[in-house]
């Protein structure tokens, strides 16, 4: 199928707002969950007395395990989801999704109320990861084709919507730093936050029925119309064959993914400040978290009204990316050295 140019108008942005929520909510509970990383490591990573003595405990590495738990699943269920469609349908996968990830977040809000032992709690927080981004990957990759029948737009809307929810949990994080909660409260405000979210991402699916009809001067016309085969008796195309003809771009965008993701938030989280006091505790916050989000968000609604890539130069501008992003680090670890005698 390839997307409707001829689609009904969209009175009063309707349409536009539903697909700007449905992105806000498939990112903003993750993202909460992401920028409460300073409590988990608060948790798991702290010192004990024993005989008068300070004990050590072991180091967890909560940030790397949480890039790995949650990438993996992303690309295993995101592939997985390419199976799905023929045997659950697309409502189904959207809600259920939604309840599932809403019940996780439910649950680590309980257990973050809860004494436990370190080992146990990292691994049941582990586990509600690795099931949150499961969810997600099935939500993300239904969503993406249902906008991919309609007009262009609604991709680049969809998609601003998943750039603002970043900076939304960025900001929610300043603020509770701020107010002197984070160390208390800030798990269970985020995952409070994650639900309030959810609960209208919910119900934006259930009132952005594709299957409601637009009014029109002929009559009612269907928004969301599945376009029909010119050849009623062409047989679809397997998966395999689909996956040969668009190989090359979904290596291009699996990479461009694999290069960000594995440099945010797992390295970027651990560049630290020279300058103590309160501004390092917003130093995370602010240059990890906000900055990076809001240039995503910047570049993601840029899209909607400049063109500055053709679809045929997307591999180069790929390979760009991945060169420029390759330079900074590089270019950041060597002069860390000379900066060192200067500062």
């Amino acid at each position: 199928m390839s997307p409707r140019e001829d689609a009904p108008a969209d009175r009063g942005c309707f349409v536009g707002i539903i697909f700007f929520i449905l992105g806000l909510g498939t990112l903003l509970p993750w993202n909460f969950f992401m920028t409460a990383s300073m409590y988990f490591n608060n948790r798991l990573n702290t010192s004990e007395w024993s005989n008068g003595t300070v004990t050590t405990r072991k180091e967890y590495y909560f940030d790397n395990w949480m890039t790995l738990l949650s990438q993996l699943p992303l690309l295993l269920f995101t592939l997985l989801n390419s199976f799905l469609y023929g045997w659950i349908s697309e409502k189904m996968r959207i809600a259920g999704s939604l309840v599932f990830i809403l019940f996780f977040f439910i649950l680590t809000a309980v257990l973050v109320k809860i004494s436990m032992e370190e080992d146990r709690f990292f691994s049941v927080t582990m586990a509600t990861i690795w099931f949150i981004n499961s969810f997600g990957a099935v939500l993300q990759g239904s969503l993406f084709g249902l906008v991919g029948l309609l007009p262009q737009k609604y991709s680049a809307v969809f998609m601003s919507g998943q750039g603002l929810a970043g900076t939304f949990a960025a900001f929610a994080m300043i603020f509770a730093i701020a107010s002197e909660t984070l160390c208390d409260s800030v798990p269970p405000g985020d995952v409070e936050d994650s639900e309030k979210t959810t609960d209208p991402t919910i119900g934006s699916v259930a009132n952005g029925n594709p299957n409601k009809g637009v009014s029109e001067e002929e009559g009612v016309r269907q928004a969301f119309i599945p376009l029909q085969s010119e050849n009623t008796s062409t047989q679809k195309s397997s998966i395999l064959e689909v996956f040969k003809k668009i190989w090359l771009m979904a290596f291009c965008v699996t990479f461009v993914f694999t290069v960000t993701l594995s440099v945010f938030p797992a390295i970027t989280v651990d560049v630290k400040t020279v300058y103590g006091g309160k501004w390092e505790r917003y130093f995370i916050p602010v240059f990890c978290f906000l900055f990076f989000n809001m240039m995503d968000f910047t570049g993601r609604t840029v899209t909607v009204f400049f063109k500055l890539v053709e679809p045929k130069d997307a591999e180069t501008a790929g390979a760009l990316m991945t060169f420029f992003l390759a330079l900074g680090l590089s270019l950041g670890a060597a002069l860390s050295f000379p900066l060192r005698f200067l500062v």
